[in-house]
């Protein structure tokens, strides 16, 4: 098998293609032969050395995988060799070879490609928590969707289109403002130009938005909770603005520590607003939840309510181009792996 390695932390230029044994399934486990793999910005933050859940140099990333069951442990009933699947694995999906936990796999819908297939559990997982489960978005509420053009921001989009009478907010540079308004965002925000909240507040006439998808982190989620409406959320899922440059600045790493608002509960029942985080990496143990919204997600699909967009699909031996697009915030949509060339 082929892996995409990491032995150090750095610049795009430490992953390497390298050749391992083949894996063989344990018991409750399918060996799934991969044909695509997601990059998420976990991924990046890994590679910089910024990830704390991160395995140790060297390592081996991936959360998400779309492929094919080659290979069945005992104990396995609901799937066999030869099915068409998606999977969700704790690492080492960066390969043309994993094993996973049976209960972390699905069969694909028909209609699914490879492509979509490795593009939606991270994603779409990751908003369908933030919006249907930790507090579900009602008919006619508002929300703000920061890094709208990427991965889990057209995620989080297709997901409110399926609520009747929901005013959709995405922040992104202005050249991807036309493509956020085809996907749905009634007011796109130029970040590099506007201030995000100022305009919020000016659009909803000082009112404030309901929900705020928040992955930039540090001050930008102070800012963040200025533009919430009162009862409103803020769901901190990232903090991509720990990342400046691509290698790791522990001086910039302090400055963003330093510089972000730290709230008591008092302070936030006086405000009527709350913080909630989101962090799918520590859902692991609740594997029947995710299970169910993963299968709820893929009825979506089969439905027609949603579908990944993916930007780019990159060789596996590309993938130092694909870091570094991804975490120049040029992709549009989801950047995934091709684990065969």
């Amino acid at each position: 098998m082929r892996a995409l390695v990491n032995r150090k932390a750095g610049g795009p230029d430490v992953l390497t293609v390298e050749e391992r044994a083949d894996l063989s399934p344990a018991p409750s486990e399918v060996r799934v032969r991969v044909k695509r793999a997601g990059l998420n910005f976990a991924d990046i933050s890994a590679r910089v050395g910024l990830y704390p859940d991160a395995p140790k140099f060297p390592m081996v990333m991936g959360y998400e995988v779309s492929g094919i069951v080659d290979g069945v442990g005992s104990g396995v009933t609901t799937l066999r060799d030869g099915d068409r699947v998606t999977a969700l694995c704790r690492f080492g999906g960066q390969a043309s070879m994993v094993c996973v936990p049976a209960a972390q796999v699905r069969r694909m819908p028909d209609a699914m490609s490879f492509d979509e297939g490795a593009a939606l559990p991270v994603n779409y997982l990751t908003a369908y928590q933030m919006l249907f489960w930790t507090a579900p978005l009602l008919p006619g509420m508002s929300v703000l969707v920061h890094m709208a053009a990427g991965g889990v921001g057209q995620a989080a989009i297709q997901l409110c289109k399926t609520v009747p009478n929901v005013t959709i907010y995405g922040t992104a540079s202005a050249g991807k403002h036309e493509f956020l308004r085809q996907s749905g965002v009634h007011h796109p925000i130029d970040y590099r130009t506007q201030d995000y909240a100022a305009e919020v507040m000016r659009l909803t006439k000082g009112r404030g938005v309901d929900r705020i998808l928040d992955a930039l982190g540090g001050k930008d989620w102070e800012r963040g909770l200025s533009a919430l409406r009162s009862g409103g959320t803020l769901f901190a899922f990232g903090w991509a603005n720990m990342i400046d440059g691509e290698t790791r600045s522990l001086l910039h790493v302090a400055k963003q520590f330093l510089s972000m608002k730290k709230w008591s509960p008092m302070e936030l029942m006086g405000l009527n607003k709350g913080i909630i985080g989101i962090n799918l990496g520590h859902l692991w143990h609740e594997v029947e939840l995710i299970g169910s919204h993963l299968e709820a997600l893929l009825r979506l699909y089969e439905q027609g309510a949603i579908k990944p967009h993916v930007d780019r699909v990159f060789p596996l031996s590309k993938a130092g181009e694909a870091h570094a697009h991804v975490q120049a915030r040029k992709n549009v949509g989801k950047v995934v792996f091709d684990c065969e060339a």
